[in-house]
């Protein structure tokens, strides 16, 4: 077969390979509409015929338009802040502490072996049986809420960074020995690079969790924040603004993910399992 018939073939099923993902987004986005206006008009319908007393569900006409209003009051931006704040915090305090100790523990089969009872069992515990004992060590402040946000999310990246390190090739690792590298050198360019995609997959489910706790944390504990202003107006009868305050940290939560998504497809870029997304 001539190069002009194989270029030719190449560039026809490209072609036809882009054209395939090109038809998959569009629907991909009109079904996720379609679902969010299914979702809503449901929402909008229960209330509204009864099935559920509107003092209880607001229709989501009622929602929407008090979380419009919030979108105009600096309280509002202000709790967001403060909700971000601790979030951001607290991810960054457990990713730190979980990389660290995921290769020190990773890289030595004793220490796999000496702490997988202790993590087995510390990593089950829910964070939210820690708010007496945050509430006693901090009141109401910012660091209770990273108290249950770093302990929770560091579970998440700590699991993720030990599959990591134990899936490195040991022919890589040995020849890396053999060559002269090091400890540090070895981690660098031999564990690292295999483990990077567990991490990422750990920070962006931490990243989550971590905002999960956060809410949680300043719902009950009452620390500034989205949740203590969605405890208040439940406890002030604004249901609406409940709601609405309800919906801002769901799309918050979305904003969360589409985020670490992107940071993630753009730091393993290099990586196998990213560039068969683009190129299918």
């Amino acid at each position: 077969m001539s190069s002009d018939a194989v270029a030719s073939g190449g560039s026809a099923s490209g072609g036809r390979r882009n054209r395939r993902s090109g038809h998959k987004l569009p629907v991909k986005q009109l079904l996720g509409v379609v679902g969010i206006i299914g979702f809503l008009g449901t929402w909008e319908l229960i209330p509204r015929l009864g099935i559920i007393d509107e003092r209880y569900l607001p229709p989501a006409s009622e929602v929407i338009s008090a979380l419009a209003l919030d979108f105009g009051l600096t309280a509002f931006w202000v709790s967001v802040g403060e909700t971000m704040k601790a979030w951001f915090l607290g991810l960054i305090i457990a990713v730190a502490l979980a990389v660290l100790l995921g290769f020190i523990i990773g890289s030595s089969s004793f220490l796999r072996k000496a702490t997988n009872s202790t993590v087995e069992f510390l990593r089950p515990i829910p964070s939210v049986a820690l708010i007496p004992l945050a509430v006693l060590l901090f009141g109401v402040k910012i660091e209770s809420s990273l108290m249950l946000i770093t302990y929770a999310a560091f579970w998440q990246v700590l699991i993720q960074v030990l599959y990591g390190v134990a899936d490195v090739d040991m022919v890589a690792n040995n020849t890396a020995k053999t060559y002269g590298l090091g400890w540090m050198a070895r981690i660098r360019y031999v564990v690292f690079p295999t483990a990077l995609p567990y991490l990422m997959t750990g920070v962006r489910l931490a990243a989550t969790v971590a905002l999960v706790l956060a809410i949680t944390a300043e719902l009950v504990i009452g620390s500034p924040g989205l949740g203590r202003e969605i405890a208040l107006a439940q406890s002030g009868g604004a249901i609406s603004g409940m709601y609405a305050l309800v919906l801002a940290t769901g799309l918050i939560g979305v904003l969360i993910n589409v985020l670490m998504r992107f940071i993630e497809k753009k730091t393993l870029s290099w990586h196998s399992s990213v560039r068969s997304e683009v190129i299918v």
